[in-house]
């Protein structure tokens, strides 16, 4: 079982006015936000001057270099599209299940992705069934689309139905839509997943992250505001702002893990924020010790700004191997591998004799850390003093990550004296809960359920997460 944290997925999407094809680019832009979903990805294009219903998409299961090559890429013709990478947390890990979603009805097509978990998504999809709603897959993000294409079939545009839909919608969404015309963003009204407005010449981009405008020589415009609609197109920017509250609920662990760092979230550096957490670490828990090193990769800048505060020199110590994704086929229980070693190995060189701060994001089940602290031990390190760049994960997250129930989270039912021992570390530090709003630069409009069980929204009674068929 992979042990490590996951958010949903990324999304994508550009509307080039001028009429050129834009799957090359947003095949780009995946590349740039694989890190938020390696399970499956696709895109689908149309072209805005074609017979409305017309579209071409291509999706499969896997990373983006090998479900896409220069054939399939060739053939997706259009100047307007969505993409989208999985990672998946609510609905199984099938085919069927793989974004985006193209459907046709009697106002054209509708191409969209999703990022983020409904907590009303089996309610919804039980009054539409009831209705005569059929469903062809097990994930909620069907659930949004249906409800937008009945929505449009009263209403006079894309965007209205888009608003009306969101008022019957509960929980995370961060959306990008393709109409026949024109490109769609939305974001739910508490902001739980990022989304940003990009340009390049005379093409709109939406994307979850930064990097993927970065990556495509896009100039960042500025992030979709909780609540707020976009329409992007031949007209520019437009925007609906009625559902935007005064207080937003960002997820928090954005800015600890799911983020690349070099991304900035809503006007914040997720590179900078990762430097003051470890700068928190150091204040709250010195060590003497001979080198700071970080666990690949979200560790890395965190160990730091650890380094920097405290003045102990800052090392590497793990090798990662890149070619490793996330969904790789893991061997049987009896089998020596551990899928540990196959992602990381350490450098013995770096750590023999040595006390060492391993500076991590998180630790859920505790499995993998007590493998990371064996493999320094086992390297010749004299002590291992973990740091952790969050608190201790308490609850469950409903929200478009895949933080697991209260009995699998090591810290709920285990004192941090008690988790040390339990991962063989000599000492343990987590990054105190009061301080999380250093990492968003004194802004408190984040969401840290998982960490203290505040919700804002209220979660489910039974739990959403994994396939509609369980």
């Amino acid at each position: 079982m992979d042990q490590e944290i996951h958010e949903e997925c990324g999304v994508m999407g550009i509307y080039d006015t001028k009429g050129n094809d834009v799957a090359a680019s947003i095949y780009y832009g995946l590349f740039a936000l694989q890190h938020r979903g390696q399970e499956s990805s696709g895109i689908a294009v149309s072209d805005t001057r074609g017979p409305v219903g017309s579209y071409s998409v291509h999706k499969g299961m896997g990373l983006v270099n090998e479900v896409f090559d220069a054939e399939n890429l060739g053939k997706l013709k259009g100047n307007i599209g969505v993409g989208h990478v999985r990672y998946s947390t609510t609905g199984a890990s099938i085919p069927q299940n793989v974004q985006p979603l193209v459907l046709n009805y009697v106002k054209g097509t509708l191409m969209l992705a999703h990022n983020g978990n409904l907590v009303n998504a089996r309610e919804l999809r039980t009054q539409m069934e009831y209705t005569g709603g059929i469903f062809h897959t097990t994930i909620d993000t069907e659930v949004i689309a249906y409800l937008i294409a009945r929505e449009r079939l009263t209403s006079p545009t894309a965007e209205e139905a888009v608003k009306e839909a969101m008022k019957k919608l509960k929980g995370a969404y961060s959306l990008v839509i393709a109409s026949p015309r024109k490109l769609i963003g939305a974001r739910d009204p508490f902001g739980f997943r990022p989304l940003v407005i990009g340009k390049r010449e005379d093409a709109y981009v939406l994307a979850s992250e930064t990097c993927a405008l970065d990556a495509i020589d896009a100039e960042f415009v500025r992030d979709v505001l909780p609540g707020e609609i976009v329409m992007l197109d031949e007209n520019g920017i437009q925007s609906d702002r009625e559902m935007c509250k005064e207080n937003a609920a960002r997820c928090i662990f954005e800015y600890i893990y799911f983020a690349r760092p070099d991304s900035y979230v809503d006007g914040i550096s997720v590179y900078k924020s990762r430097i003051t957490a470890g700068r928190i670490l150091a204040q709250m828990h010195p060590v003497d010790a001979d080198i700071v090193v970080g666990v690949p990769d979200s560790g890395n800048v965190a160990a730091m700004g650890f380094a920097e505060e405290s003045g102990v020199p800052y090392g590497v110590a793990f090798i990662k191997n890149s070619y490793v994704g996330r969904t790789f086929i893991k061997p049987g229980q009896q089998a020596r591998e551990s899928s540990v070693k196959i992602k990381l190995n350490v450098l013995k060189e770096v750590v023999r004799g040595k006390r060492v701060v391993m500076v991590d994001d998180s630790i859920v089940r505790g499995t993998t850390s007590e493998r990371i602290v064996r493999m320094l031990k086992n390297a010749g390190a004299k002590e291992v003093h973990v740091r952790i760049s969050s608190p201790p994960f308490l609850y469950p997250c409903y929200y478009g990550t895949d933080v697991p129930s209260c009995d699998q989270l090591i810290a709920y039912n285990n004192t941090v004296n008690e988790i040390c021992s339990m991962i063989g570390a000599d000492s343990l530090g987590y990054l105190d809960g009061k301080r999380l709003q250093e990492l968003t630069e004194g802004d408190c409009n984040y969401c840290d359920a998982c960490f203290s069980g505040n919700y804002p929204v209220a979660p489910p009674e039974g739990d959403i997460r994994g396939s509609y068929e369980k």
